[in-house]
């Protein structure tokens, strides 16, 4: 069985009914008659070439980087017609950031596939190089550095060193000029994980900002951006229900989970409150799908002393802010980017899709009264700098308030200097903010966001529990609890979800196959590098720059032959591995001369660095004269140690599935 506190399944991934005909803002006054006369009307049941009397909204638009593997995996598993939920998965091709006051930069968001891909490339390139983004060739060369080294930094020192620094002070943003902290400092931070630069840890904003890269420079993946193809609960949520339901799975809205048992090492039930009668459920096995705000007050004195990691959970749940959306509907087809547009400079941290291009089959004018054509999905990251309208911050700003200074700010980075109008105000038909905003009933003053986000925050991974807890037959499956994936998102929830599963199948003694987690990937050509500032971390030494590496290691060697220590190693592959060393240090010498910048030297010295290491591999004979050493696959496997929990006896039973968000 399965709990949701939301009258909408899908958690705050859920589309949400606008009902248009009733003024339907989202506050508490119109949105709770807005749902009942959805649910009424079986909302869920119309198709995509169904009219619908309702605009669809959310609490914010979706987004499936390339490197998102879990979500997509089980996207897989999922019927939806003749195929599955995840062909409802499209891929964009664009990236566009937002100036006021500036031309816009089209980056692409996949590898250059198409002369419009390279012409786009080019384009930003020469941006960078003419200055006219207002960020030196020596900030560049400085940002790059810095991602350099978390590139070539071994996963230990990332979690030991990195996840106690915060991002602002690794780039050394005081140092660079407003440009400089407008896009690597305050932009990553605040568009990516709604905080600031200067609170963020490195860890987490560093390995993230590696795979959004690797995406794109990797020529085997598609796109580093995917969306779906219409509104969540329809392409994706609705049709999930449907197959679970299908499989026996019995599914209640509407639920506030108010405490759990715990007596005699294990939870005996929890009671759970709808429409104002309370009930007490009883369980073999329960999963909180909770955020951390909410699991951390039913976490009493019995549960902490049974888990003392729990106890932490308190103070995790302090380190939340607000990522909350707003839609704007629009009256003609508004396609301004093949893909996510970041506003870079507006005080509230704005980013968006238009999502009309991206949904052919549901024809917008088919919603509500006819009069959308587009829907501009906008999320508001920043909630207390003041904007440029009302000079007020955003949660001291009334519903209206909020919508017309997130438009104001929109217009003024997409409407340029040279004429252009993108937005006009006569084209906004209707806008909706999302219901999680709740205002007092004179819609005057704001009171809370119910569902605020999970920020990482410098040093907060030890606060972090695993999904598999202490407690026999209680187990975590949200976005708080430790996984490979890191960052608060539908992915790290998904991840956690299956170290939950894999930890009922293994304390009840099942035989069922696992399901499988993914780490981070990372180029293989970087592994002899991460391997070797692992080597220093364990030294306690600082990080080097492993490219100084190629300028020492051949004296080194030409000694170890002198003295007869490379006796028996392959000679064909000594020979091979000093012509790519000279090679590799031809290069080396090359790109210094130049002064180019790390991330340059990376790309020219990449290919002979690899095959050295297969030069290195291939000089051990196969009699095991030298001693091989196999590469740690860093604290991505180290940190997961003893998450699984002990193997129990066998047990069988009921599930009891706790969803809140």
């Amino acid at each position: 069985e399965v709990f949701e506190r939301q009258e909408i399944p899908g958690g705050k991934a859920r589309s949400i009914p606008v009902l248009e005909s009733i003024d339907d803002r989202g506050s508490q006054g119109t949105q709770g008659p807005a749902i009942a006369k959805w649910r009424r009307m079986k909302g869920h049941e119309l198709g995509p070439h169904d009219k619908a009397p309702w605009l669809p909204g959310e609490h914010g638009f979706r987004f499936f980087p390339g490197f998102y593997k879990h979500i997509v995996d089980t996207m897989d598993r999922i019927p939806y017609g003749q195929g599955k939920v995840s062909d409802n998965l499209v891929k964009t091709t664009q990236l566009l950031l937002a100036r006021e006051g500036a031309d816009e930069m089209v980056l692409p968001s996949r590898f250059p596939q198409t002369p419009q891909d390279l012409k786009s490339s080019f384009d930003a390139v020469l941006k960078v190089l003419s200055d006219e983004i207002g960020v030196s060739l020596h900030e560049m060369q400085l940002f790059g550095g810095r991602v350099w080294q978390i590139a070539t930094s071994s996963h230990e020192r990332r979690l030991d060193e990195y996840e106690k620094i915060g991002w602002w002070d690794f780039i050394k943003a005081s140092q660079g000029s407003e440009d400089y902290k407008k896009f690597f400092g305050h932009g990553i931070t605040r568009s990516l994980v709604a905080s600031q630069a200067h609170l963020a840890n490195t860890r987490t904003i560093g390995n993230i900002f590696l795979q959004l890269v690797f995406d794109i420079i990797d020529p085997t993946i598609p796109t580093s951006d995917r969306l779906l193809n219409g509104p969540t609960n329809a392409v994706w949520i609705r049709p999930w229900l449907n197959y679970l339901e299908r499989r026996g799975v019995k599914y209640h809205l509407d639920c506030t989970v108010q405490s759990i048992s715990y007596s005699h090492g294990h939870v005996q039930s929890i009671t759970v409150e709808k429409g104002g009668t309370t009930t007490t459920v009883a369980g073999d096995y329960f999963v909180a799908a909770l955020p951390v705000e909410r699991i951390a007050p039913l976490i009493n004195l019995k549960l902490q002393e049974a888990d003392p990691r729990l106890s932490h959970l308190s103070e995790l749940a302090k380190n939340v802010a607000w990522m909350n959306g707003i839609q704007f509907y629009i009256t003609h087809p508004l396609p301004i980017a093949h893909g996510h547009v970041i506003f870079v400079d507006t005080p509230w941290a704005l980013t968006s899709i238009s999502q009309g291009q991206f949904w052919p089959d549901f024809d917008l004018a088919k919603f509500s009264d006819g009069d959308t054509r587009d829907i501009l999905s906008v999320d508001i990251s920043d909630w207390e700098t003041e904007g440029v309208l009302y000079g007020k911050k955003a949660s001291d700003c009334t519903r209206e308030e909020i919508a017309m200074e997130t438009w104001e700010q929109l217009k003024r980075s997409l409407n340029d200097m040279h004429g252009r109008m993108v937005l006009r105000d006569e084209d906004l038909d209707h806008w909706f903010l999302d219901p999680d905003i709740r205002h007092d009933p004179e819609e005057r003053k704001l009171e809370e966001n119910v569902e605020p986000l999970l920020v990482n925050l410098k040093d907060t991974w030890r606060l972090r529990p695993d999904a598999v807890t202490a407690i026999p037959n209680l187990f975590l499956a949200a976005d708080y609890v430790r996984t490979h994936t890191d960052l608060a998102t539908m992915e790290a929830a998904n991840e956690a979800a299956r170290r939950a599963v894999n930890g009922i199948l293994d304390r009840s003694g099942s035989g069922a196959t696992r399901c499988r987690v993914w780490a981070l990937h990372e180029p293989e050509i970087l592994l002899p590098w991460r391997e070797y500032d692992r080597a220093r971390w364990e030294q306690n030494l600082p990080w080097e720059d492993p490219l100084a590496l190629i300028s020492i290691a051949k004296p080194i060697l030409e000694v170890f032959e002198k003295t007869g220590t490379l006796s028996s190693i392959n000679s064909r592959s000594f020979q091979r591995f000093s012509e790519n060393f000279e090679v590799a240090n031809n290069l080396t010498g090359l790109v210094n001369d130049n002064q180019t910048s790390p991330i340059e030297n990376l790309l020219e010295v990449t290919k002979p660095v690899h095959s050295i290491v297969e030069d290195i591999r291939g000089m051990i004979p196969s009699d095991g004269g030298l001693t091989e050493v196999r590469p740690s696959s860093g604290v991505q496997d180290e940190e997961m140690k003893g998450w699984e929990g002990e193997r129990k006896p066998r047990q069988s039973g009921r599930l009891r599935i706790i969803q809140k968000q």
